[in-house]
């Protein structure tokens, strides 16, 4: 059976918009991640330590400071509340610079810096396999974001 120019040109135009689509989730992702990430990558030059959270509010956590030998001290820093900051948790911080608000750092801050792009690659995973018919392309996506929910949520 031939296959008619215009019923090409539909699935090329399917293939591009769809293509777009996964593209626009994934930078999405990456930028929603890259907000919080680049303080940890990146992170040379500026204040660490370690936090003990003693209070926590609807969207954030306040706690003392201490810092590594050469950091600056601060008398209380904040940290977005989460799953990962509950009163009494301790862990290693980056300061943002020019504020009091603080990053966790280590594995499991880096992980979680980046759970917007594994859910990102979640939902790419559907439109990749769905839209594209990309159906191996779609499980190594999918399975990545996956891994990546996985890992965060266990090194939490």
């Amino acid at each position: 059976m031939k296959r008619s120019s215009s019923h090409r040109a539909a699935v090329a135009g399917r293939r591009v918009a769809m293509g777009l689509v996964a593209l626009v989730l994934l930078v999405a992702g990456v930028w929603s991640s890259w907000e919080t990430a680049h303080h940890i990558i990146l992170a040379k030059g500026r204040d660490h330590g370690t936090v003990t959270v003693s209070e926590c509010g609807d969207e954030k956590c306040t706690g003392s400071f201490t810092p590594d030998a050469v950091s600056r001290e601060r008398a209380r820093v904040t940290v977005d509340r989460s799953v990962a900051a509950r009163e009494g948790d301790r862990f290693p911080v980056v300061v943002k610079p020019g504020s009091d608000a603080v990053v966790r750092t280590g594995t499991p801050g880096f992980l979680h810096a980046w759970v917007p792009l594994g859910g990102a690659m979640l939902l790419a995973a559907f439109v990749i396999g769905g839209g594209l018919r990309m159906a191996r392309t779609a499980w190594g996506v999918g399975m990545t974001g996956a891994v990546l929910l996985v890992a965060t949520f266990v090194a939490l």
